[in-house]
């Protein structure tokens, strides 16, 4: 697994074994997880996601502790994944990364706690599976807004990108800050040593 450039994120690239048949990889192997971060990924839910062009998800996180890691694939099509670094004193905060996860590479892409969450569809259709370390709990969940310019995502859409009634409605970053909600990064900190 190589890490990004923000903390606590990491892309896993397999080996694709390919014959007449088909193909065959190891999408998610946990000692490799367990050797880039230092703990396990507890398995608690897995997600699957199909989209459209140009549906755009997030920005998602949840509140630290317990937070919700997640390992991200996409198993169909082609999507824009996107980390955001939403922990309030981080040295990266408001950084954000992406990587393009899709059908041919197979690549998966780890996102720890703390971290906001996003992906835009580049295929025409897309599935998106991800592994989460937590259950959905609506009480913990929140959300930024994607095209809030204090991050500036550049995101590669032609035209207004699709976004649910609950992400166009997300605050900005700002107002996050002035309510609390945002991660604390110290709290971030201990939490993944805690998981150690």
């Amino acid at each position: 697994m190589d890490s990004l450039s923000i903390p606590g994120a990491w892309v896993h690239t397999p080996q694709i074994h390919a014959d007449p048949r088909g193909s065959f990889l190891e999408a998610f192997r946990a000692s490799d997880l367990v050797a880039a971060t230092g703990h396990r990924l507890e398995l608690a839910q897995m997600n699957c996601s199909v989209s459209t062009r140009g549906v755009l998800r997030g920005i998602h996180f949840a509140d630290v502790p317990p937070g919700q890691a997640k390992y991200v694939i996409c198993v169909s099509g082609a999507i824009l994944d996107v980390v955001v670094d939403l922990r309030m004193g981080s040295p990266t905060f408001l950084k954000w990364e992406s990587v393009r996860l899709d059908e041919e590479s197979r690549r998966g892409l780890y996102i720890a706690e703390g971290l906001g969450h996003a992906f835009l569809t580049l295929s025409e259709r897309a599935t998106v599976v991800y592994l989460c370390s937590q259950p959905y709990a609506p009480s913990r969940e929140h959300g930024v807004h994607a095209l809030d310019p204090s991050i500036g995502v550049e995101w590669p859409v032609e035209g207004a990108p699709i976004l649910s009634e609950r992400d166009a409605a997300a605050p900005t970053v700002k107002e996050l800050v002035e309510a609390g909600v945002l991660p604390a990064y110290s709290e971030c900190q201990a939490f993944y040593a805690s998981l150690r």
